[in-house]
């Protein structure tokens, strides 16, 4: 399985190797919520890392393969953005966003793709029940599953963008109620 359609950069090959993986693990989360994640609008996918080294390397790689439209801090760390030239084929969607965070105080378990972001158009303020009204009861309090709530924001940002963020400790799925292009597009 290539990360890519064709060829993809060197900087990148652990990516492409670590997606089979990555695939396995959120087939298995949503199995857990009784998700249907094709009927799910993924609008990006994320990454995790634990050195500055790797993310470096990361952003290289994927300036080869598509343009950087946003770099700025968010929760005290730096994000990029980039927007991928040919989309990723990840399951059942075809991503061309992906987020690419620097390595910040909390260590994750394994560097390589951690999440994606589900966009659930409405109101900001009923996101959280929209989300967990599509996973079933019994998949919400199953061991090992956590459920958190936050409110990301970059300087400039005018657009609420809470998130619900659902994960088994391997991976996670999180929700938004705008697309990341939106967000960045509503900065000042």
């Amino acid at each position: 399985m290539t990360l890519f359609s064709g060829q993809y950069a060197e900087e990148l090959k652990d990516l492409a190797n670590d997606m089979p993986y990555f695939l396995h693990s959120l087939d298995d989360l949503a199995t857990r919520l009784g998700l249907d994640l094709a009927q799910l609008d993924v609008d990006h996918i994320a990454l995790r890392c634990h050195q500055n080294s790797t993310a470096e390397r990361w952003k290289s790689g994927f300036m080869q393969h598509g343009t950087l439209f946003s770099e700025k801090e968010i929760n005290g760390r730096p994000v990029a953005l980039f927007e991928l030239t040919t989309p990723l084929s990840v399951g059942p969607w075809q991503i061309s966003v992906v987020e690419l965070p620097w390595p910040g105080q909390r260590l994750y378990r394994h560097e390589g793709w951690e999440h994606v972001e589900v966009v659930l158009r409405g109101d900001p303020d009923l996101l959280g029940a929209r989300a967990l009204a599509l996973c079933s009861d019994r998949g919400l309090t199953q061991q090992g599953i956590s459920i958190k709530s936050s409110a990301p924001k970059g300087a400039g940002e005018r657009l609420p963008n809470p998130t619900l963020a659902i994960s088994d400790g391997t991976v996670t799925i999180k929700f938004h109620p705008w697309s990341l292009k939106e967000v960045v597009e509503s900065e000042l």
